[in-house]
Parts: C-alpha cells; structure tokens; sequence
C-alpha cells in the first residue's frame, strides 16, 4: 500500500506551488522507439509537462500503469492547472484498480473548476463505481445545471436509480436520454432490460431500435440475442449470437452461447462446430474446452473428449466439470 500514501502525498504537493519532477536518470532503451524518443525529449527540456502527459499516454496504452502515473505525477507538479492532466491520471487509476485514488484526483480537478461538465461527468461515474450513490446523484445535478439537456448525465442517473432499485425513475431518467439523444444505443438497452425484467412485451422494441442504430454492434446484438433466450425463443438467440461473432470474430461470446442452446437443442454436431471457432479464437476459453469435449463424448469420441478435458484442467486444474467427466469416461464415481 506504500504507492497509496506516496501517491496522495503528491497530490497534496499540487496545492503548494510549481515543483520540478525528480530528473530521470539517462534512461535505458525502452525498446519502443516512440518512447524513447519523448524520454531524450523529455531529457532536453525536463520542463515541458505536455512531454511527460504524452509519454504516459504511451505508457498507458502498453499497460505499464505505474511508469503512466510518474509521468503524469511530474506533469501536474510542473503544472497543476491542466485538468486534462487529472483526466488522464484519473483514467490510468480507474483501469489499474485504484478507484479511490480516481476519484481524489478527479476531485481536485473540480476544485480547480468546478464548473466543467466533463469533470462533474467523470465524477459521477467514478462515485457509482464506488457506489457512492448520494454523491454521484449530486454531481449529475451539477452537470444537469451546467447542461439541462446532456444525454450522458441522464444516462448515467438511469444507471445510478438501477443500483439503488428504483427503476421507475431509471425508466424514466433513460428515456431523457434516448429523447435527447435519438442515437444512443446504452440507453434503449438499459430500457429493454429493465422492461423485459418487468415483464413487458414492448421491450423487444428498445432491443430492436439498439440494433437497428447500428447493426454492427456487438453488444446490442448479444442483448438482443439474450433477450429471445430468456423467452424461449432459442432459434433466434442462436441466429442472434452467431450472427454476433461474425460481425467481429473476436467476440466469441457469441459463439459459446450459441453453442449452449444448441448443446440444450440436442444438436451436438453443431454445437461442437460453435466451441470449435471460440478455441480457435480464443485458445485459453477454458469452458469452451470443456464443452467441446462433452460435445465429443457425446458424438462417441472418446479420445478428443479426453484431449479437451485434460486441456480444461491443465488451464484450471480445480475446474469440477471437466474433473467429474473423467472420473465418469474412467468408470469412477464423481468425489
């Protein structure tokens, strides 16, 4: 926890005046010719903060999150009244885990201006990640006074009345934003989530509108692909899912629940054929093994089943399935 405390000891220095970031010794190479060019640029004008923000973004982008808040860390010491320079420190915080961290700095970024939008924005959803409810409905209010007519703000109420179990008034809050905001697929699924919930037939609709925004969306494809799913509907789920994973091949979520309806279809070829394209895509899914071999016993192939158990259990050596079904193919009964 030592990088907790040196980390808000920094940020208490950013109140105190102008200071000059520790000199870098003379560096070693890197290996990434982009960053080591910012670090002998860095090296001749150590002064310049917009340097170390734009190697931090580098930083960021390899995962390398601890050389990314240096960076950014010497950046706001050498000017602190950049609030981009606590955006992105903010956003390196949240993706490393460190959401506490997130929001003290986002909170120094609306001290400095309190009326931005943007900040009372990332505010917001930095407190409902924290589920600091009261707090992110405050910074909404701020940003709903800034702007009456921001998309994004109601979304993210719809999003906080959800955690807290109010769903008329997330209802209501998403159906603001869609009004505002005609194109914004998040809200109409949140809509024809919380419907379908509810019970409501017409939350096939908000499904259907998500798609038709852009019919390459992933996402509002696999909502819409659960949706007949959890109707019964398994035909259309099916077509949903794979019809997911060839947009982007990538996604092979879409392939493993398809494989699952039809594994519960009895149409084990197929369903073979759908995990079969998620290890291909993705060789480490481990489930997927395990389907693909109870898929193969079932198909009398004994020997692939036992491959893809074993390789089940080398990857998740205590995964249960995948033990039981051996125990099961070597005549033992389950532990």
């Amino acid at each position: 926890m030592l990088r907790y405390c040196f980390s808000l000891l920094v940020l208490g220095l950013f109140a105190c005046g102008p200071a000059t970031p520790a000199e870098d010794p003379a560096p070693a190479s890197s290996g990434d010719p982009a960053i080591d060019n910012l670090t002998t640029a860095i090296a001749g004008d150590p002064g310049n903060p917009d340097l170390y923000r734009q190697r931090a973004t580098m930083y960021y982008d390899l995962e390398n999150y601890d050389a990314a808040i240096a960076d950014l860390t010497s950046a706001l010491m050498l000017d602190s009244t950049r609030v981009e320079y606590y955006y992105a420190l903010s956003d390196v915080y949240l993706d490393y885990y460190r959401s506490r961290l997130a929001l003290r700095t986002l909170e120094r970024a609306a001290a400095l201006d309190p009326d931005r939008l943007e900040t009372q924005l990332r505010l917001a959803e930095t407190r409902l990640i924290l589920k600091q409810y009261d707090d992110a409905i405050a910074s909404l209010n701020q940003a709903v006074r800034l702007d009456p007519r921001n998309p994004e703000a109601y979304y993210l109420l719809s999003q906080v009345f959800v955690e807290t179990g109010d769903t008329v008034r997330a209802l209501n809050a998403a159906e603001e934003a869609t009004q505002i905001d005609p194109d914004m697929t998040d809200a109409y699924l949140l809509q024809g989530e919380l419907r379908a919930a509810q019970g409501d037939p017409r939350a096939l609709e908000y499904f259907d509108t998500a798609v038709s925004i852009d019919p390459d969306d992933v996402i509002a494809r696999h909502a819409r692909a659960d949706y007949y799913r959890d109707r019964g509907d398994l035909s259309r789920a099916i077509e949903e899912y794979r019809r997911a994973s060839f947009i982007d091949r990538q996604y092979v979520a879409g392939n493993y629940n398809a494989g699952l309806l039809l594994m519960e279809l009895d149409s084990v070829q197929r369903a073979y054929g759908e995990f079969n394209i998620v290890i291909k895509n993705d060789p480490i899914h481990i489930r997927a093994y395990f389907y693909r071999g109870l898929a193969s016993e079932l198909l009398g192939d004994e020997a692939a089943a036992r491959r893809d158990y074993d390789t089940a259990l080398r990857l998740a050596p205590d995964f249960t399935l995948p033990q039981e079904a051996l125990a099961r193919l070597n005549g033992q009964s389950p532990q």
